[in-house]
């Protein structure tokens, strides 16, 4: 009976042992018992525009936004703006020279991967004037990517290409009709 009792106790652990297992081992190291060190996640890049229109005679073509540029464009009437991040509290406008800003019909399209705001102007933009594109807040004094951090203010001046187009002259004053 003692040894029968013994057995058992013997079994149950042994049986512990096994379901227990072995200790874990420590991680493998790259150098000679230096551990390596634990990354933090990268944060995305800042916010980056990029600002593409429809060209009558290459399809899409992209306009510089370099601050120093003032690029030359053909005539268009279709713009796509593209933000490598989601915003807030953004507004997008486009002005001509007298910094007005233009009637346009606008989509757009917001995710917390990026934004795409498409601009479309009932007529093309005139030849020899220059245009500018701006990216600015909506409320208060600036705005914000989806992750919280401030976004710098874009504005963008082009040119289009042509000769400056003069203004049509205004109709004759309709003639008075005297009275007898």
């Amino acid at each position: 009976m003692r040894f029968l009792r013994f057995g058992l106790v013997a079994v149950t652990c042994c049986g512990a042992l096994v379901l227990a297992g072995c200790p874990e081992k420590p991680a493998a190291t790259s150098d000679a018992g230096a551990p390596e060190a634990v990354q933090a996640p990268a944060t995305p890049p800042p916010a980056r525009f990029s600002l593409t229109y429809q060209s009558p005679d290459a399809g899409q073509a992209e306009i510089s936004l370099a601050p120093d540029e003032q690029p030359l464009i053909e005539p268009t009437s279709e713009f796509e703006l593209r933000s490598s991040v989601g915003l807030r509290n953004y507004r997008v406008r486009l002005f001509d020279e007298a910094e007005r800003a233009m009637v346009s019909d606008d989509d757009v399209e917001e995710s917390d991967a990026g934004l795409v705001y498409r601009i479309h102007l009932p007529q093309p933009l005139k030849t020899g004037f220059e245009y500018t594109l701006v990216v600015d807040a909506q409320t208060g004094s600036g705005f914000t990517d989806t992750l919280g951090r401030e976004v710098e203010e874009l504005r963008s001046t082009f040119q289009v290409a042509g000769e400056k187009e003069k203004p049509a002259p205004p109709p004759p004053p309709a003639k008075k009709k005297k009275r007898k």
